[in-house]
């Protein structure tokens, strides 16, 4: 608003849109009032990737997990998936920012980190020899685990290869695993 109390810039235009909805006419004549148009229908799709956008920068986070919560983290329902990396590691970086990208677009998985440096003990037992590597867990059980990196395409279909996983066949075959080398 000006010293005359008149209003300027870019809040004057919305404001008289605004106005235009109190019965008096809309600075672009009648059709701009009109359900439909095609400044309606730009200024839903605005809307919608503002709110896509939003969603994947909220849900984009990962989490660190370390060695005192990489068992609580993996253990639970639902599925994990962990990149062990770390800040020296050329792959490790470029791999980064596609993991990020495709734990945005999966906001029903976890998506951790394990730094490789200040967890030692944990790469060793878990026997990482190379990074990145990445494991997904599902239940509680590894279902994945390579060495390497992926692109964004690849990973995302990976995490929907274990969305559709039969829980009950994977614990039948580990069980089957089990028992033949019980055998042995």
């Amino acid at each position: 608003m000006d010293p005359s109390g008149t209003r300027t810039g870019h809040h004057a235009h919305c404001m008289m849109s605004f106005e235009s909805d109190s019965g008096s006419e809309s600075p672009r004549g009648r059709d701009h009032d009109r359900p439909g148009n095609a400044r309606d229908l730009h200024l839903v799709d605005l809307y919608i990737q503002t709110i896509q956008t939003f969603r994947r920068s909220y849900y984009m986070a990962t989490i660190d997990v370390t060695e005192d919560t990489f068992e609580q983290t993996v253990t639970g329902e639902g599925i994990v998936l962990v990149d062990a990396w770390a800040s020296w590691c050329g792959p490790c970086r470029q791999f980064a920012p596609t993991y990020e990208k495709v734990s945005g677009d999966h906001p029903d998985a976890v998506f951790a980190k394990l730094d490789t440096e200040a967890n030692q003990s944990l790469a060793a037992a878990l026997e990482i020899q190379s990074i990145p590597t990445l494991m997904i867990f599902r239940d509680g059980i590894m279902v994945f685990r390579e060495a390497g990196t992926m692109p964004a395409p690849a990973l995302d279909d990976l995490v929907k290869q274990v969305k559709q996983l039969d829980m009950d066949d994977v614990r039948r075959q580990i069980a089957e695993q089990q028992a033949a080398q019980g055998d042995a």
